[in-house]
C-alpha cells in the first residue's frame, strides 16, 4: 500500500492495530499529517476528526468509558497538546487508556522561535502513566528497533495492569508529504501474559505447544535471591531433551543439569556448534546478565523468539528480538511450563549437544588455568573453591563479577553484585549491610579501584567480624585492560587504569581488620587458610596481581578454539 514515508508513523498504525486499538480522534494539523495519513489508510482503523483539541480528547474519553477499549488522539505540535490535559486528567483517575499521540517538531527546533513549538514530551506528566519520545531520524544503527520497542511498551502499559493514559510524542521532519510503498503489519509485535497468580491449563498448554520439540529452548537466568521453587522448576526443564538451561553465577540456581559457566561454554563454540545450538526460543528471567558472550550471540542470530518472564516496570529487549512479556513470578511460570511440556518429550539432541559442548569447555579451562602464570585468573582459581559453603558472597563490578562466571561457584548458596546498574560506587556499603544482616560469613571480593571508590565503609560501625573482604590489587581498573573500547587506547594507563595509592594494610590496621597478603601462588595457599580461620575480628586479603598481564591472560582464555 502507499503510505506515508515517515516510518515511525507506519510502525505506530501496525501496532495500534496489533495492540487491538480500533478507534482513532482525530484533529487538523500539518505537522501531524503524515499521522493522518498512516492512520486514516488502515481499514482496520475508524478514525473521527474533531476540529477542538479539547473537545477532540474528551470524545475520546467518552469512547473509551463505553467500549472499555484504548482509544488513540492525533494532535499536530504545539499547544494543540496541552487541551487534551482535562481529558487525559480524568482518564486517568477514571482508568481509561487513552493513547495521546502528538506530532512534535525536531528537537533542534524547540526553543528556536519556529512556530509551533514547545517542548511536549513530558507536557502531560503525571496523569499519563507511561511516555515516550520518538526521534525524527530512525536512520541510524537500531533506530526502527527502538522506534517499536518504544510503541510496544507504551501501548503494552496503557493497556494492561491499571490502565491509564499514555503519551507518544512523535517528532517528524519535513517534508511531511512524501509517500512511499509500506507492507502493513510488518512491525514485530510484543505481546503480555499477565494472569492474576498462574496460568490457566489451556495457556499452559499452547506455550508448551509452541516450544515443543523440534523447537529448541535455552533458558537463560540472570541475576536474584536464591528460590528453590524454580531451582527445582527449572531442573526440570532441563530434562527435556529440546530444552537448555543457562545460570549465571549471580542466578543462586545449581544444578548439574545447568550450564553455569556461561562465558567459558560459549568461547569453546567452534565449527557446527553455531548451527547446532541456535536456539528457536530464549526464555530469560531474572536481573541483567553479566555475559556479554550470551548477549551478543543472541542479538546476532535472526529470526529467534524471545519471551522474558517476571514482573518488570517496563519492556525488557535486551536481545532486541522480544515477542512475549510474561508478567508473573518465574518460579510459578516455569514449574508450570515445565509440566505442560511432558506430554511433548519427542527425541532431540539439544540439551545433550550444551551438555557436550561444556565438559569440554570445562578440560579446556582446567588445562589452561593449569598452565596460567600468577595473576587473576589464577587467583580467582583458588579463592573460590576455598569459600565456606556457608558465606555469603558480594562481588563488585569490574573484573570480580566477570571471573566469578568462569569458576565453578555451584557450591556457594548465595552470590550477589551490584548490577543492576553495574556501578563500582557502594559495592563495599552494600556488602557491609548484608552482612549486618547475615548471622554468618559475608566475604566482599574486589577490586583496588572499586575498594577506593568505597573506603568509608570501612570506618562505619556496623563493621564486624562476621565481615571479611579479599581485594585484588592488579594496578586500578582492570576492566579497561580487558575491554576492545579502551584496552588498545594511548590514554590507557594515564587516565583509565590509573592505578591507586591505597594503603591496605594502614587501612587494616586502623579500623581493626585482621591483614593478610599474597602475591604469588603458595602465599594465597597459606594466607587463604589464615583468612578463612579468622574468627575473632573482621579480616581484610589484599593479593596483589600484575596488571597488563592478567588482561592479555584473560585475553588469551577467550581467544582458544
Amino acid at each position: 500500500m502507499e503510505s506515508t514515508d515517515k516510518l515511525s508513523c507506519n510502525i505506530l498504525a501496525d501496532l495500534l492495530i496489533a495492540h487491538g486499538v480500533s478507534h482513532v480522534v482525530m484533529s487538523p494539523g500539518s505537522r501531524n499529517a503524515p499521522l493522518i495519513v498512516a492512520l486514516s489508510r488502515r481499514e482496520q482503523l475508524t478514525c473521527h476528526v474533531v476540529i477542538d483539541e479539547r473537545s477532540a480528547a474528551f470524545v475520546a474519553l467518552g469512547m473509551g468509558v463505553q467500549s472499555g477499549k484504548g482509544v488513540a488522539l492525533v494532535c499536530t505540535s504545539g499547544s494543540a497538546l496541552l487541551n487534551y490535559a482535562p481529558a487525559v486528567a480524568e482518564a486517568f483517575y477514571r482508568q481509561v487508556p487513552l493513547i495521546v499521540i502528538s506530532a512534535d517538531r525536531p528537537e533542534e527546533w524547540i526553543d528556536q522561535d519556529d512556530s509551533q513549538t514547545i517542548w511536549q514530551q513530558d507536557a502531560l506528566s503525571p496523569y499519563v502513566k507511561r511516555s515516550c519520545d520518538i526521534s525524527a531520524n530512525l536512520n541510524y544503527t537500531n533506530g526502527e528497533w527502538v522506534c517499536n520497542r518504544l510503541i510496544n511498551d507504551v501501548l503494552l502499559e496503557a493497556l494492561n495492569g491499571r490502565r491509564a493514559p499514555v503519551h507518544i510524542n512523535i517528532r517528524l521532519d519535513a517534508p511531511l508529504n512524501l509517500m512511499e510503498q509500506y507492507e502493513p503489519g510488518r512491525s514485530r509485535v510484543i505481546n503480555m501474559l499477565r494472569p492474576k497468580d498462574e496460568l490457566t491449563t489451556a495457556e499452559a498448554r499452547q506455550l508448551g505447544a509452541l516450544i515443543a520439540s523440534p523447537r529448541k529452548v535455552l533458558i537463560i537466568i540472570g541475576f536474584m535471591q536464591p528460590d528453590a521453587r524454580l531451582n527445582k522448576a527449572l531442573a526440570k526443564l532441563a530434562r527435556i531433551p529440546n530444552v537448555a538451561v543457562m545460570t549465571e553465577s549471580i542466578a543462586n540456581l545449581h544444578s548439574p543439569l545447568f550450564i553455569d559457566r556461561i562465558d567459558a561454554t560459549l568461547s569453546s563454540m567452534e565449527g557446527e556448534d553455531f548451527i547446532n545450538l541456535r536456539p528457536d526460543v530464549v526464555i530469560t528471567a531474572g536481573g541483567a546478565l553479566v555475559s556479554r558472550f550470551v548477549k551478543d550471540w543472541v542479538r546476532s542470530l535472526n529470526g529467534v523468539e524471545h519471551w522474558h518472564v517476571g514482573p518488570s516496570h517496563t519492556t525488557i529487549d535486551c536481545f532486541r528480538h522480544l515477542s512475549l512479556r510474561v508478567e508473573m513470578d518465574p518460579a510459578i511460570f516455569f514449574r508450570q511450563l515445565a509440566s505442560a511440556l511432558q506430554i511433548f518429550k519427542e527425541p532431540s539432541a539439544y540439551s545433550h549437544d550444551w551438555s557436550a559442548l561444556a565438559s569440554r569447555s570445562l578440560v579446556k579451562h582446567g588445562m589452561y588455568v593449569k598452565d596460567a602464570p600468577w595473576c587473576d585468573l589464577k587467583a580467582f582459581s583458588m579463592i573460590i573453591p576455598a569459600i565456606p559453603r556457608s558465606w555469603n558472597v558480594h562481588f563488585s563490578n569490574g573484573t570480580p563479577v566477570r571471573y566469578a562466571q568462569l569458576m565453578d561457584c555451584t557450591h556457594l548458596h548465595r552470590c550477589d553484585c551490584n548490577r543492576g546498574v553495574s556501578g563500582i560506587d557502594g559495592c563495599t556499603s552494600t556488602a557491609l549491610g548484608a552482612s549486618a544482616i547475615y548471622n554468618d560469613i559475608t566475604l566482599l571480593i574486589t577490586g583496588d579501584m572499586s575498594c577506593q571508590y568505597d573506603i568509608a565503609a570501612f570506618s562505619s560501625t556496623l563493621v564486624s567480624p562476621k565481615f571479611k573482604v579479599i581485594v585484588i590489587c592488579n594496578g586500578g581498573g582492570g576492566i579497561f585492560r580487558f575491554i576492545n573500547s579502551t584496552s588498545e587506547l594511548p590514554e590507557l594507563e594515564k587516565y583509565l587504569s590509573v592505578g591507586t595509592r591505597l594503603p591496605l594494610s594502614d587501612i587494616a590496621h586502623g579500623y581493626g581488620f585482621r591483614y593478610f597478603e599474597a602475591d604469588s601462588e603458595v602465599a594465597l595457599a597459606n594466607s587463604l587458610r589464615q583468612f578463612i580461620s579468622c574468627k575473632d575480628a573482621p579480616a581484610l586479603l589484599a593479593i596483589n596481581t600484575p596488571g597488563e598481564l592478567s588482561a592479555n591472560v584473560l585475553k588469551r582464555y577467550f581467544a582458544q578454539s
